[in-house]
């Protein structure tokens, strides 16, 4: 492998040479079982591959040609073993570890570190078995949605599964954060219908869910699995879906009343049956206007629909000529934004279609924001180029689950979630703080309209300006910054089950949960 080699292309670590020769020695020899091919998996920064597994890794690009430290190795296991075998290695020499599934992690936490790591990449696990007979399948952490919706596809046409919008997004971390897409109001969220898992703890034990136990089980379905661990596969539960859905995209600009009816919109969206999502995307039309994209999936037809949304949403004005009927996996694919006579092939893409440079951030909303707020909006929105907001509405079958039924506690009394997200074309030191300068603008603008006590944030959209420990090692009042945010009061509960479970602090990064002193 070439042991130099790999020392001289490692200079860009802070690492004295004594210390990196130690640490690359010691774990390829911790990890050859004396055959050439035992360590085939596993690319330091000579290999050819080590470039084009970084780069396919990472779909927020800003991260590429981060000073942040590379990985020593990328590990691309194929069993449970090699995990195994990654762990405990990683444990005995002092590494630390980073897990990657999609490579969707907004700050980049999944592939990149401030002390010396290795990256587990699950590519190759990524098995999806479904059984028709009791609606269920299992799927490894490697998938991603858009493989499991293709999957479920190919077996039924009126079985889907609650989880989100983006096809290249990797299911370990869409599963462990909570999960939420278009089926959210009628279904929940992805982690609901989680009924079993197969996780690798620091001490390489394979654990399911009767010998994890139930406080462990609870913790990973939206928790955050990173902080517990190496989810290697998922059991879940299919739902049902009728054979016809029926679509909609529909946009409203400012001298076609858009601020009055996105201000209509917060009083009826979370009210309407729970099997109807009407989602709002307000974003610039390219031609320094702002626009507002109502995005929607009715389980239902089209005659079931219009009359629904007269009665109790006339403001949008929608026609039936504004609507398409079709099955529910065209319509993952009408929004993923691909034409639903596409093939579904697309769906096995683990690249984002419109990967870019983007900072992001979240809030939930509990009182309808006035008409004044959102004019605030429009006006901030016309500074940028790229700016987005994405308002996707609850209520339905989220009213009916408890806040501390999982981890993920954003349920009964949120009217809807926002994605404050912002993307930029050209990657240098001036423009990423323009861009990043705006969305931390925007968002404090947004802090009389939403949640309060705490201003809460979803885990699945990770935003280090919530709080850092720049070791990873957060003590519980630095963790608590972030943590309340993302969990409220089950923060306390997932500290516990952190402690119980891993003691050492073994898997940690700069939003990990901590151990109790």
């Amino acid at each position: 492998m070439g042991c130099l080699a790999v020392l001289l292309s490692l200079v860009l670590f802070s690492l004295s040479w004594t210390t990196c020769y130690a640490a690359l020695e010691n774990f390829l020899q911790c990890m050859s079982t004396g055959d050439d091919e035992s360590l085939n998996y596993i690319y330091p920064p000579t290999s050819p591959s080590y470039s084009s597994l970084m780069k396919s890794s990472q779909q927020n690009p800003r991260w590429l040609n981060s000073t942040v430290r590379k990985p020593l190795f990328f590990i691309t296991p194929n069993s449970e073993a090699e995990i195994q075998a990654s762990i405990l290695c990683s444990t005995k020499h002092g590494l630390q570890v980073r897990v990657l599934s999609g490579g969707h992690d907004y700050e980049g936490l999944s592939y990149r570190s401030r002390t010396p790591f290795i990256v587990i990449n699950l590519i190759n696990l990524r098995s999806i078995s479904i059984d028709m007979e009791d609606e269920t399948a299992w799927v490894q952490s490697g998938a991603v949605i858009g493989e499991l919706f293709y999957s479920i596809a190919q077996k039924s046409s009126v079985h889907g599964f609650p989880a989100g919008l983006c096809p290249s997004v990797g299911v370990g971390g869409h599963f462990s954060g909570g999960g939420f897409g278009t089926l959210v109001r009628k279904y929940g969220l992805a982690a609901d219908h989680v009924i079993d898992a197969n996780l690798i703890d620091a001490n390489g034990r394979i654990l399911n869910r009767e010998t994890m136990g139930e406080d462990l089980f609870w913790a990973i379905r939206g928790g955050g699995g990173a902080s517990f661990g190496v989810i290697v596969s998922w059991r879940i539960k299919l739902v049902q879906v009728p054979p016809t859905v029926t679509a909609f995209t529909l946009d409203k600009k400012l001298d076609q009343g858009a601020i009055k009816i996105v201000h209509r919109w917060q009083y009826v969206a979370d009210k309407f049956p729970e099997d109807l999502f009407v989602r709002i995307l307000i974003q610039s039309d390219g031609e320094n206007k702002v626009k507002a994209q109502f995005q929607s999936l009715f389980l239902g037809r089209i005659e079931e629909l219009i009359p629904l949304m007269n009665k109790s949403f006339p403001e949008l004005g929608l026609r039936a000529q504004d609507c398409a009927e079709m099955t529910w996996i065209q319509s993952v694919l009408v929004s993923a934004g691909y034409p639903k006579s596409n093939s579904l092939d697309v769906l096995l893409s683990r690249t984002d279609q419109y990967q870019s440079f983007f900072k992001a951030k979240s809030d939930f909303v509990k009182e309808p924001i006035p008409e004044s707020g959102l004019e605030g909006i429009w006006e901030r929105f016309l500074e940028e180029e790229l700016p987005f907001m994405i308002m996707d509405p609850f209520g339905g079958r989220m009213n009916d689950i408890s806040e501390s039924e999982l981890p993920f506690p954003h349920r009964k009394g949120n009217l809807y979630n926002i994605q404050h997200m912002v993307k930029w074309v050209v990657d240098d030191d001036t423009a990423t703080k323009k861009h990043v300068d705006w969305i931390r603008n925007i968002y404090e603008y947004m802090k009389p309209f939403v949640s309060n006590s705490p201003r809460a944030a979803y885990i699945n959209y990770k935003d280090l300006d919530l709080g850092i420990n720049q070791e990873g090692n957060a003590s519980y009042a630095e963790a608590k910054v972030w943590g309340i945010k993302y969990f409220k009061g089950n923060f306390e509960r997932l500290i516990r089950v952190k402690t119980n479970t891993d003691p050492t602090n073994f898997f940690r990064n700069e939003q990990s949960i901590p151990i109790l002193p």
